[in-house]
C-alpha cells in the first residue's frame, strides 16, 4: 500500500483564498475496506468570512457547523438532493471558511471509482465536485473527519512530486466561481489549466 503523508494542520489555519490555490496538486485519499482510492487535486474554490456564496454566511446550523471548527477537518454537503461535495475547512475555530475541492485527476484505486460511476470518457469519473464524491464514496458519514490524520477514511496528502506535477499540468489559473449566484464576480476559482479533469469552463480572468 502507499504511503501518504497527510498535510499538517497549519496548512489550513489561513484563510481558504491562501489555502485553495495549494491544494492543488496534493492527494485527496479514500480508504475504504477495498481499498484506497483517490488522486490529485486539480480544481478548487475558496469560500469566505462574510461571503454570501459560503454556507457560513448565515450563522451557526447543524449543517454548516463543521466549517466553525477547527481547521484541518472536512465539511461534506448534500446538495440539489443528489450530490455531495467535499471540502477542507480553514480559518481558526470560530471563523468559518472552507474550500470546496471541485475535481481531482484520478491516480489510486480508478477501478473501485470506475465501478461506482460508470463513464464513456475519463475525465468525467472526477470532473465535478458531485461526480468526485460518487466517484470515491464520499457522504455525509464523513463530514467532521480529520483530514490531518493519515488513518481517518478520508485525508488530503502531500504529493512529494508535487513541483513536477504542477510544471506538468500548470498554469495554475484563477477566475470566479461558477454554478453559483451570489457573490459570482468574486476571483476564487483556482485550477490547473494542463489537466483535461477539471470541471466546466476552463476560462481565465481578464
Amino acid at each position: 500500500m502507499n504511503k501518504f503523508n497527510p498535510l499538517p494542520r497549519k496548512f489550513y489555519e489561513p484563510s481558504a483564498e491562501v489555502v485553495a490555490p495549494q491544494l492543488l496538486g496534493h492527494w485527496l485519499i479514500r480508504k475504504t475496506p477495498q481499498g484506497i482510492c483517490g488522486g490529485a487535486i486539480v480544481e478548487t474554490e475558496a469560500y469566505l468570512v462574510g461571503d454570501p456564496a459560503a454556507h457560513s454566511y448565515v450563522g451557526l446550523t447543524e449543517r454548516n457547523r463543521i466549517m466553525w471548527g477547527p481547521p484541518g477537518h472536512s465539511y461534506v454537503y448534500f446538495i440539489y438532493g443528489n450530490h455531495y461535495c467535499f471540502n477542507a475547512v480553514c480559518h481558526p475555530a470560530g471563523s468559518a471558511e472552507a474550500v470546496l475541492v471541485r475535481a481531482i485527476e484520478p491516480r489510486f484505486g480508478l477501478e473501485l471509482m470506475q465501478a461506482r460511476r460508470v463513464v464513456a470518457k475519463p475525465p468525467n469519473l472526477t470532473n465535478g465536485p458531485g461526480k468526485l464524491c460518487a466517484a470515491m464514496d464520499i457522504d455525509r458519514s464523513l463530514d467532521g473527519v480529520d483530514l490531518c490524520d493519515g488513518a481517518s477514511p478520508l485525508f488530503i496528502g502531500q504529493n512529494p512530486e508535487l513541483k513536477a506535477f504542477l510544471e506538468q499540468r500548470g498554469p495554475v489559473v484563477t477566475t470566479t466561481r461558477i454554478g453559483i449566484n451570489k457573490a459570482a464576480a468574486m476571483p476564487l476559482r483556482f485550477f490547473l489549466g494542463g489537466s483535461a479533469f477539471v470541471s466546466g469552463p476552463m476560462r481565465r480572468n481578464k
